[in-house]
Order: structure tokens, then C-alpha cells, then sequence
């Protein structure tokens, strides 16, 4: 067989909350008691359609929808009031069906992978013990990088973790700010329907596949071309 270059196991870049773990309708109700206490009162799907954004440039965006200014003080406390209350729920979370298989089945395949999540250390981390997973599990948190999704630093920093090159790597999420951050950080994007948004939607936005959860992934993974022990 002649010696010609090949391909390199695909890595995984898994965003946290709707695509590993149940949470993303406990982070609506944590951002609308946020904003409740500064007497700014926004539906529930406005404030869905923005969850996966970083926690700066989704204040921004709601801010900017509502035509209220605040200034950075009381925008640092808005997240932090967010933390606050999301924490107070986190009993309520659970691991999306099929997640935690799915990770422990790429680690016995031996396919590399990270968790890389628009969450500060304080909340994400939280979900290790959900998943089952050790502490020093490879994630990449909002602390760590200089801007969250959109932009592409987590999963640039996420891929630099496990040590691949982004273009060899895939992007799993359930929002378009996880899809629109894979295509910038220049890596195949796979959607989730598990966090809310439609199969239409993360398809235009540049999912390659889209799954309905975690477990639906994990009995497909031929088509994203991760391959057996054998």
C-alpha cells in the first residue's frame, strides 16, 4: 500500500449547557430574576434566543433591544446576581441523555476531546460531578480567554488543550453563537437540538449534522467518521 498521509482521529469541542447537560432553561430563569431585580422586565424567549453568547455581549444585546443603559458596574452585577441565581437551581440540572456515555465512549476510542463553555469556572465546573467526570477533565471556561462566543477563542483554546488543530476538530453545540464560533475558529460544526433551537436554524448557521441530543449522536458517530477499537 503506498505511504500517503492520513487523516488524524477527529477531536470533539462540546459546549456545556444544553449539549452535555439540562440547563439552559434554568440559565433563562436565572437571567430573568437578574433582570427582575434591576427593573428590567424582558420575555423568556428574548432572553432564550441569547443564551450561549458570552455574559457581556448578552446584556449588550438585551440592553440594546429594550434601549435601557447601564453602566459597567451595575452590568457586573447583573452577572454576578445571574451566577447567584443560576446556583440556587443547579439541583434541578441534570446530564442530557446520553452525554456522559458519549464522552466515555470517545475516551475509550481513544478520539480526543474538551468541554469549552461561554460559563465562568463557577457555574460550568459544577457539571463535572453531574457527567461524572474528574476535575481535571480538559475544559475551557469564560475566565480563561480574552472574548466568548461568538468569537472563536474557546474552541481555539479548547483545541490547543487536547492538542489538535482546529480544522481536524468538530464543534458540538446547541446554539447558532456555538455554530457561528466553529466556522470562525475554522472547524466543522454540529448542532444539538436539545438546548432549543430548530434543526433549520443551526443548519443555516453551518451545522454539518444536526442530532436531537447527546445519545442520538452517540449511536451515529460513523457519520462524523470516528471508528471503532478495531
Amino acid at each position: 500500500m503506498t505511504d500517503f498521509p492520513q487523516a488524524p482521529t477527529p477531536a470533539f469541542l462540546f459546549d456545556l449547557d444544553g449539549t452535555l447537560i439540562d440547563s439552559v432553561y434554568q440559565h433563562v430563569i436565572a437571567w430573568r430574576q437578574a433582570l427582575s431585580g434591576m427593573g428590567i422586565d424582558l420575555s423568556v424567549w428574548r432572553i432564550h434566543r441569547r443564551i450561549g453568547m458570552s455574559g457581556g455581549l448578552f446584556v449588550s444585546a438585551l440592553l440594546r433591544e429594550t434601549g435601557l443603559k447601564l453602566t459597567q458596574e451595575q452590568i457586573d452585577e447583573l452577572q454576578n446576581t445571574h451566577a447567584d441565581a443560576y446556583t440556587e437551581q443547579v439541583h434541578s440540572v441534570r446530564p442530557l441523555p446520553g452525554a456522559a456515555e458519549l464522552l466515555a465512549e470517545l475516551s475509550s476510542r481513544g478520539v480526543p476531546w474538551a468541554i469549552a463553555t461561554s460559563g465562568y469556572a463557577r457555574t460550568a465546573r459544577l457539571a463535572l460531578g453531574m457527567l461524572g467526570l474528574p476535575e481535571d477533565t480538559p475544559m475551557v471556561t469564560r475566565d480563561l480567554v480574552r472574548r466568548a462566543k461568538p468569537d472563536p477563542d474557546l474552541f481555539l483554546a479548547g483545541a490547543a488543550l487536547v492538542g489538535v488543530d482546529p480544522a481536524h476538530a468538530m464543534v458540538v453545540g446547541d446554539s447558532v453563537w456555538d455554530l457561528l464560533a466553529a466556522r470562525r475558529a475554522g472547524a466543522l460544526g454540529i448542532g444539538l437540538l436539545s438546548g432549543g433551537y430548530g434543526r433549520d436554524e443551526l443548519e443555516r448557521a453551518g451545522a454539518f449534522r444536526v442530532y436531537a441530543d447527546p445519545a442520538d449522536m452517540l449511536g451515529r458517530l460513523d457519520e462524523l467518521g470516528v471508528r471503532g477499537t478495531e
